[in-house]
């Protein structure tokens, strides 16, 4: 994937659900210090129903918000992907349309 330019220096928000509080915490970790992310919200508990394989199905699992910055979208979902312990995790990335000036200067003083 390529990275699309930035100049503006948007930025970014993920949000992932992981099995558990650990893998979802070791892959926040990992972004942290490769300097992909700014930060992860482990959100409580969650229920999640979903279709897969063509089965309804339930599953508990943790839900993760990351926050990043534009240029670093791309290169966070992948990343992400890649340590995500199940074999397809559902990994939702997309730019934001508004944010705090000095949100923006946290989020831009990464990598």
């Amino acid at each position: 994937m390529s990275e699309r330019a930035d100049a503006s220096g948007q930025g970014a928000l993920i949000w992932c659900p992981f099995p558990d509080e650990a893998s979802a915490l070791a892959v926040i970790d990992t972004l942290l210090d490769e300097g992909l992310v700014a930060c992860g919200n482990v959100l409580p508990a969650m229920t999640s129903r979903f279709v897969w394989n063509g089965m309804k199905d339930q599953a508990a699992e943790k839900g993760v918000l990351f926050k990043t910055r534009a240029a670093l979208l791309e290169s966070a979902v992948a990343r992400i992907s890649a340590l995500h312990p199940y074999e397809t995790p559902a990994v939702l990335g997309w730019r934001c349309d508004a944010a705090t000036p000095a949100t923006l200067a946290w989020l831009n003083s990464l990598g």
